[in-house]
C-alpha cells in the first residue's frame, strides 16, 4: 500500500498527477490519499500528523510524503524505515518524529536526482 502525505492541497492537479504515476510504475498496488490539505509548508507540524497516524496502517505500507517549502529544489530526499513501514520525503524535519518514536529504524539520503524535476 502506498499513502500519500501532503499539502498539495484539493483543487489542482499535483494528487492526480502523482496518483497517474503511482498506477503506471506500480499497477495493483493501492493508493491512499491521507491527507492532501495539511497546512503548506509547514513540515515539522505534520510530522506529528505522520507519527500519529502511520501506526493505523500495515506493515510495509509506503507513505509518500511531500509537504516542503522548496519542492523540486536542491534538498535532498531520505528514506526512512521505522517499525516495518517506509517513508520517502524530503531531509526537512518531516520524517524526524516518526524516526524519534520508532523501535527500530534506518534512515538513508539519497543522492540521486532525476535528469526532470516537478
Amino acid at each position: 500500500m502506498i499513502v500519500l502525505f501532503t499539502d498539495f492541497g484539493l483543487e489542482g492537479p499535483y494528487t492526480g498527477q502523482m496518483q497517474a504515476v503511482l498506477h503506471r510504475e506500480a499497477p495493483g498496488v493501492p493508493v491512499v490519499g491521507l491527507f492532501s490539505d495539511l497546512p503548506p509548508f509547514d513540515p515539522r507540524g505534520a510530522a506529528y500528523l505522520l507519527a500519529a497516524y502511520a501506526g493505523e496502517f500495515p506493515l510495509d505500507t509506503v507513505f509518500l510524503c511531500v509537504v516542503d517549502p522548496g519542492v523540486g529544489g536542491p534538498r535532498a530526499a531520505s528514506v526512512l524505515r521505522a517499525d516495518g513501514r517506509w517513508y520517502v520525503g524530503p531531509d526537512n524535519g518531516l520524517l524526524a518524529i516518526a524516526a524519534r518514536r520508532a523501535g527500530h529504524r534506518r534512515w538513508w539520503n539519497v543522492s540521486w536526482r532525476p535528469a526532470r524535476l516537478s
